[in-house]
């Protein structure tokens, strides 16, 4: 392995030891011939019965944003994914894009892989899914958005923007190199290694280790993507070995950039407002089976630095369009992610590989409410040929690579439909995601069909690992999450322990019906000292999050606070100090 110095794993194929173990689903197995429930199999006897596994990621994206969960945004591939998915509709994810990557990719808790907050690298001392999988004999292959290698800004602000706005310094390395996708067990990588990308001239870009200094004219991040998603895939369907193929797009996440073509399509669709869309979403939720009609609708979530905090019908006629155009740019963006999605899924079909590739969807966190007032750190000034780049709540050209605009507050709490929050916080907004997972042929009646059990990204690489007979190395970190590959059976998902969430001083812990949650602490992320209150909610009667519990159920307050606070020391997450009234 380029870069890195570390130990080879030693990879035992048979039924892995996790929870819902895939021992417990002969039936599954996609060649006849393998002995069923086998205790142990060495990689070469166990090819046919293995499958390949491809795991899309969206950046950003509401809970309500795709059509499959309530949206008005034309995604076709994907509602037609979600027909032949089990659709969960409670499933749990980081809150924000580093963690929840980091848990996504290693099973556990962002905190146990130096990952809670964002701007650092995930450890190298716990192995990633790709590295455990490729030990095991699959072929391993990632495109798109990395963003878990730390950022090592140039000392000098100046010449920093310089770096940034590709105008100096081409061939600097974008962090440690042994913390790249290429060098943590994928075969092969091309994509950005930070988080923040312009579409048409990305920033980070690299192919391997190699940075790419240039792109050609008409280039757009996300057709990008998919066209190398399909490439790979055409080239992995070629081969022995089972792979994994992990597409990580950075679509929806700001700066909104699409092709005028697109965006004009949407501006009709979002002319009546935040509190209008987000009725008309709800309404689709209910009779999709999302959300029960019972469950309150929470008020529009406002207030963020940055947002303007101002209704809908109080906006003139130049903020009106402004919005307008924000919410289309946002949605253009989703739907040429969802072109590339069925282009990377017939590549799998033209392949023979599609009856046996497990696919799953989810995004990393909910919708977005950072609105950007400056340049720096990863964000640029100038394009590469001089052009001013404008920031703030109502910057004009929407759209181009001259703004770093993202949709704000309202439009945040509309995508997010119906739940409160957004990125960042542990609230439902900023914790949900839309979660796919399907295995052609190997599903029986349960394609289409909605899953309600708990779910969380830290169970996506048991999940992984089981199906593919691998045992997971916990030499270093416990492993957080559990296989949920019984639901392909249609056995219910059942946890031993909660779930827990921390970031930034955002808490919360969901045991059983109750969740108890606190918003993030004020002030800068990086200077937080003190927690806020708790509050509880019976998410049984109560899933929008709408009536604080606390009060009435001290006892309860008390119980899942100690464990909480259990569980931060146990994953080493930051302690403040106690608020000083709740």
């Amino acid at each position: 392995m380029q870069g890195v110095q570390r130990k080879r794993r030693q990879a035992r194929i048979g039924a892995a030891a996790l929870g819902l173990a895939f021992a417990a689903l002969p039936a599954l197995a996609s060649s006849p011939a393998a002995p069923a429930a086998a205790p142990v199999r060495s990689p070469a006897s166990a090819e046919q019965s293995r499958p390949n596994f491809l795991v899309i990621m969206g950046d950003d994206i509401g809970y309500s944003d795709i059509g499959a969960y309530g949206g008005n945004i034309d995604t076709p591939n994907l509602d037609a994914l979600a027909q032949r998915s089990i659709r969960f509709s409670n499933f749990y994810n980081m809150s924000r894009c580093c963690p929840s990557r980091a848990a996504l990719l290693t099973g556990r808790y962002p905190h146990r892989v130096n990952m809670a907050g964002n701007g650092t690298s995930l450890s190298l001392e716990v192995p990633t899914v790709a590295e455990e999988l490729r030990d095991a004999g699959y072929a391993t292959s990632m495109v798109g958005k990395w963003h878990l290698t730390a950022a090592v800004p140039i000392k000098d602000s100046a010449e920093h923007l310089k770096w940034l706005n590709h105008q100096a310094y081409f061939d600097r390395d974008f962090g440690d190199k042994r913390t790249y996708p290429a060098a943590r067990g994928f075969d092969y990588h091309w994509g950005i290694i930070w988080g923040i990308a312009d579409y048409y001239d990305p920033f980070s870009l690299v192919d391997n280790f190699t940075p790419v200094k240039s792109v050609p004219k008409g280039f757009y991040l996300t057709d990008a993507i998919s066209d190398h998603a399909v490439d790979q895939v055409r080239q992995l369907g070629k081969g022995k070995k089972p792979f994994m193929m992990y597409l990580a797009y950075t679509a929806a996440h700001w700066p909104l950039m699409a092709p005028e073509e697109t965006i004009q399509k949407y501006i009709p669709r979002f002319s009546k407002g935040w509190d209008a869309l987000r009725k008309e979403r709800y309404k689709r939720q209910v009779e999709l089976g999302l959300i029960a009609p019972g469950p309150e609708l929470p008020d529009l979530t406002t207030g963020y630095a940055g947002n303007a905090d101002i209704a809908w019908d109080k906006l003139t006629p130049e903020q009106r369009t402004i919005q307008i155009r924000k919410m289309a740019t946002h949605a253009a963006m989703i739907e040429i992610m969802d072109k590339g999605i069925g282009r990377v899924i017939q590549a799998l079909k033209d392949s023979g590989q599609y009856e046996n590739t497990v696919i799953i969807y989810l995004n990393d966190n909910g919708a977005s409410p950072e609105i950007m007032t400056q340049p720096g750190y990863d964000r640029p000034s100038e394009t590469r040929d001089g052009r001013t780049i404008e920031y703030g709540e109502y910057p004009q050209g929407i759209g181009t690579e001259t703004t770093m605009a993202g949709i704000g507050t309202h439009w945040a709490s509309a995508a997010n439909t119906p739940w409160r929050w957004w990125k960042r916080e542990q609230y439902q907004g900023g914790t949900h995601t839309p979660f796919l997972i399907s295995w052609p042929g190997h599903m029986g009646n349960r394609a289409g069909t909605m899953n309600t059990d708990v779910a969380d990204i830290v169970d996506v690489t048991p999940t992984l690992l089981d199906l593919a007979h691998v045992t997971p190395d916990t030499s270093k970190q416990p492993i957080d999450g559990i296989s949920i590959a019984g639901v392909f059976k249609g056995q219910k998902i059942a946890r031993a322990a909660p779930l827990f969430f921390e970031h930034y001083g955002a808490r919360g812990i969901l045991d059983g019906r109750w969740k108890l949650v606190s918003l993030a602490p004020e002030g800068p992320e990086q200077k937080r000292k003190t927690y806020r209150p708790w509050h509880l909610y019976d998410i049984a009667a109560d899933r929008t999050e709408m009536h604080d519990l606390a009060d009435a159920h001290p006892e309860i307050v008390a119980r899942l606070d100690r464990e909480w606070k259990d569980w931060a020391k146990d994953v080493g997450a930051p302690h403040y100090d106690e608020p000083a009234e709740s």
